[in-house]
């Protein structure tokens, strides 16, 4: 009940709010001009709604807020970086997304050595470039894969259908999975802790060994798969993502 005391004073006050906003129309030949960040002018209240913004922001994400005093600290040591650091590195950050946008396809795809890590030090000043490295690639079940490839499952199934997915489709025996830092399975896992999770959705698994519930948002669980093949040799398996959500 308190809850909903709660909820409904927060609500009538945004109503009252929007009310209290002008109509649209009044705004008819108004013409804004932008005005320049000034930390020292408590007038002009840059920094008051600099605090505000900030802190609504930190409290959205779990960030420590910060007081108005420190907000004025924090704002005067960022302005040199906005003007340049930070507009150097967007610039070249476009630069690169020209190309992914204009890769093209077939014999005018974009090769590796098109593109370039960018390295800045404007104190010295220094610039250099350089290719990037091509990702690492092995052979799996007959297809060449990187780090940036993995198995998609469309459902989410049971640990023990999992299991037997690999055995039947790869002819691998499952040795490990995991969950960021979470071990779902291992077969020396205790016969009966091993059958009960067998049993259960892998998200469920996940939920029911992390102790924490997967958040509303996340569609995908990533898994990392250990496995062994016909001649009991390890066998490196891309990462297994498994949809949970639609």
């Amino acid at each position: 009940n308190e809850n909903n005391t709660e909820a409904d004073a927060d609500s009538g006050e945004l109503e009252e709010l929007m009310a209290s906003l002008p109509d649209p129309s009044s705004f008819a030949g108004v013409r804004l001009s932008p005005a320049d960040f000034e930390k020292d002018d408590d007038s002009n209240f840059h920094i008051d709604f600099v605090t505000a913004a900030s802190n609504l922001r930190a409290s959205n994400y779990g960030i420590a807020i910060a007081d108005r005093s420190r907000t004025k600290k924090i704002a005067g040591k960022i302005i040199p970086a906005i003007a340049t650091t930070t507009s150097l590195v967007t610039g070249l950050v476009c630069l690169e997304l020209y190309k992914i946008i204009g890769a093209g396809s077939g014999d005018n795809t974009r090769k590796i050595d098109d593109y370039k890590n960018g390295f800045v030090n404007l104190a010295l000043p220094f610039f250099a470039f350089s290719e990037p490295i091509a990702p690492l690639k092995q052979t799996f079940a007959g297809k060449e894969v990187s780090d940036w490839d993995s198995i998609d499952i469309d459902r989410d199934m049971t640990l023990q259908e999992f299991i037997d997915y690999f055995a039947n489709e790869y002819k691998l025996e499952v040795g490990m999975v995991s969950s960021g830092v979470t071990l779902l399975y291992t077969p020396m896992l205790p016969k009966k802790k091993a059958e009960a999770r067998k049993a259960m959705k892998l998200s469920e698994v996940v939920t029911e060994v992390s102790k924490k519930d997967i958040p509303p948002h996340v569609k995908w669980l990533t898994l990392v798969v250990c496995c062994y093949d016909e001649d009991d040799e390890d066998v490196d398996v891309p990462e297994v993502r498994i949809r949970i959500r639609n």
